[in-house]
Order: C-alpha cells, then structure tokens, then sequence
C-alpha cells in the first residue's frame, strides 16, 4: 500500500506495514525488521512537508496507538501514547481541566509527530511543543524501551525531544501541562509597513503574536492571543463558520483554483485577499483560538531566523518576489519563540522568529523556495525539520551547537540505522 503525506511532497511504498497497539508490539516490529534487514520508520499524520516518515522498509502505523495513559492533576503531568492526535489530546486534556501551554495551528498531527519534527506555536515569552515535554519512552533498535528524562538518560532525552525519528519509535509522551485558559483573540488588517515598525512591541506585548503577509498586498493580518481578562464575548458559530469556513476556506481556496487556472491572475487576487481581510475579537479555550482549520493544500518552507533579523529578512523577500517569474499565491506566516536548550530546535540557544512560505499546490514553486533559502542562510537560518528545505548535514553541523553531540547519541543507540531513510542521511549525513 502506497503511503503519500498530506501535500502530496511525499510517497513510499513500505515491505510491509504494522499497526502496534503496545509498546512490545512497537518492539517486536522493530525487532522483526532487524532480523529481515529492513529499516522502520513510524508514521503520523503525513503532515510533514519533507518525506521524514517515508521508508521502502516497514512502516509502523501508530493510529492505533492513542490516548491518555495517566494523568496528575496536581502537577500537570499527563502521559500520552505516542499516536494520539493534538485533536484528541486538546479534547482528553480539556476534560481533565488541563491544556497545552502553548499549540501550532494544526491539530490533526500526532503528539509523537509533532514533538519529533519541532512543531511550535507562537509566543516571544514561550517555547515550541518539544519544550513541554517531561519525559519519554523510546523503543531503540535493539527492541528495549527505554524511559528518558533531564534526571535519567538526559543525553538521550536532549537528543529524543527532536529527531525526526532517527532514535527509535517514541512510545510514549510525557508532557507538562498548565490549568486549562481562555484566550483573548484580536485579529484585524494593519498595513505591513506598521506591523514591521512595531514589531518589536507586538512580540513583546502580547503571550502569542503572528501575522500574515500576502506579498502584493498592503495589509497583514494581525492575530493577538492573551490570557488576561477582560475577555470579549465568544464568536457566534455563525460567524466562526463564515470567518474560517466560507472566508479562509471556501473562498480562498477558489481564488486560489482560479490562479492556477489562470497565472496572470494571481497578483490581483493576492491583492484581493490583502484587502478583503476582516477584523474579528473574540473569546473561546485555549485550544479552540490555537488551531485553525486548514483545507485549501499547499506546499510550505519555513526557516528560524534569529529575531533581530526579521525585518531585514522579509524586506529582502519582498524584494525577490517582485522579480518572480512565477507568481505566489499563499500569504507568507510569522511567528515568534524564545530561546531553548533542545539540541536540534530550531530556537535552541537564541531567540527566534519564524518565516514560513507558501504556495498553492499545483503552482510552481521552487524559484520562490530557492529565493528564500538564500536570504535565510545569510542570517543562519535553521529550516523547519518538516518543511520543505535543501539543507544537507554540513550546513546543519554549523547552524546547530550540539550538532555532534545529537550525532554521537544516535551512533550509540543506532549504529546500523535501523530507522534511517533518504531524508535522514541528507540531515545527518551517511
């Protein structure tokens, strides 16, 4: 059976395929392929952008292992096995009256997945996904299930937090999680020129800050989330419906067929889009303002800059997308994180803005990815372990300090690569 990820970037065609439903039977898998010669790789929700998950060996389908193991209500602690989904660990966590301190805006990936690739949300005070993991239990090659924490195997812990699957098959999470919270949510047009001036003060003054920037446009959309009341009153489903449903889905997503069909169109459109963008206040669970539904398909590169280079990076981006032969379509994403120690994070030891780039799949995009990658690496960019970049492990090696060290733990536990595929040996090298 023919395994694709979400974007279409993606296809394999595992040996053979299994759906374990315990950690012995992810070990036995894992042991079964060894005496075969064959590499594992655990697939997620295939919303990866590169082929981390691809493998022509055998495919562990953790769909079929999911839910809450345990929780502690008092510290926050909640166990997770490993095939959960953000979807159903925001529902099981706001049952138990806990939440995720801080999210992406996509739900449908598993914990393990996330955690793996180097999700993150926004917040210039707050970390990525990785960051608010406590512990794990990781399933190596040679069939242990080893538990990992800052206190018991922390080398294999700073290591396991963020490896695309290079480690072993995680098992389970251990995630630290905080009193469930509701979220003010601003979100309103502002000419880019002001958001680029007030940059600074955004990141700084809000718990979770982001904006959108279609390149032929004048405007951005603003998103400001905060935790502090007063709260304004929920959006009505009416109004939930018509904003992300018709607007950012249904609409959208026609203009952007409607580009594709017809390339001579897509700056207009992209205009269009800029101008037509509404402003909306409203209240609702953490969870419920984190996430947003996504059904138009693109394809997408996003690379960490350090802060202070934000600007000067989307000034030169725009710049270069004037000169495109082909047009873009999708709005350009920023974000914003502080600083970490996770050995292969994006925002390890410096704080970080995100720049994510899009197009509309279909459209051609490699002028515009190859454009963008030579403006971040002048600043030391590091690329999104799940999105889609050229970087191979000697550039990596010089943007990450503790490069070597992630390398030396995966000679340990990995020696003969059992979970090795084509994207791995790019990254870390053969």
């Amino acid at each position: 059976m023919t395994w694709q990820n979400w974007a279409g970037t993606a296809s394999a065609d595992p040996v053979r395929r299994a759906w374990p439903r315990s950690t012995e039977e992810i070990a036995s898998a894992v042991m079964s392929a060894a005496k075969d010669g064959l590499t594992v790789r655990a697939l997620g929700s295939g919303h990866s952008f590169t082929p981390a998950a691809a493998t022509s060996g055998v495919a562990l389908d953790l769909s079929t292992w999911s839910g809450i193991i345990g929780a502690d209500l008092e510290s926050g602690l909640v166990t997770v096995r490993s095939g959960t989904t953000i979807r159903d660990l925001n529902a099981a966590l706001d049952a138990l009256g806990l939440a995720m301190a801080n999210l992406g805006d996509i739900d449908a990936q598993t914990v393990s997945g996330a955690i793996s690739t180097g999700t993150h949300g926004t917040g210039a005070r707050l970390g990525g996904l990785a960051t608010q993991v406590a512990g794990l239990q990781v399933v190596l090659a040679d069939g242990s299930a080893v538990e990992c924490s800052a206190t018991e195997r922390p080398d294999l812990f700073n290591a396991a937090r963020i490896s695309i699957g290079a480690l072993g098959v995680l098992s389970t999470v251990t995630l630290q999680c905080v009193p469930a919270f509701t979220l003010a949510a601003d979100e309103r047009p502002m000419p880019v020129e002001e958001v680029l001036d007030r940059f600074g003060e955004f990141t700084a003054g809000n718990d979770h800050f982001e904006f959108y920037w279609f390149p032929y446009g004048k405007n951005a959309l603003v998103k400001r989330n905060n935790r502090t009341p007063p709260y304004p009153p929920p959006l009505p489903g009416w109004r939930r419906f018509l904003e992300y449903e018709v607007m950012e889905n249904a609409a959208f997503g026609a203009l952007c067929r409607t580009g594709r069909a017809m390339p001579a169109t897509i700056k207009p459109l992209n205009r269009l889009a800029a101008a037509t963008l509404s402003r909306r206040s409203y209240s609702a669970p953490s969870h419920e303002v984190f996430v947003t539904p996504r059904r138009v398909r693109f394809v997408e590169s996003e690379y960490a800059v350090p802060r202070e280079s934000l600007v000067d990076v989307l000034t030169q981006l725009g710049a270069g997308v004037a000169r495109l032969v082909h047009p873009v379509m999708f709005p350009v994403e920023v974000r914003v994180a502080a600083r970490d120690d996770v050995w292969l994070s994006t925002a390890y030891g410096r704080d970080s803005a995100y720049v994510a780039i899009h197009q509309y799949v279909g459209l051609p995009y490699r002028e515009y990815f190859q454009l963008f990658e030579s403006i971040v690496a002048a600043v030391g960019g590091r690329p999104h372990w799940g999105k889609m970049h050229t970087r191979d492990a000697a550039y990596l090696g010089r943007a990450y300090p503790r490069f070597a060290d992630f390398l030396r733990v995966r000679n340990e536990v990995d020696p003969e690569r059992r979970f090795a595929n084509q994207y791995l040996t790019q990254v870390f090298g053969g």
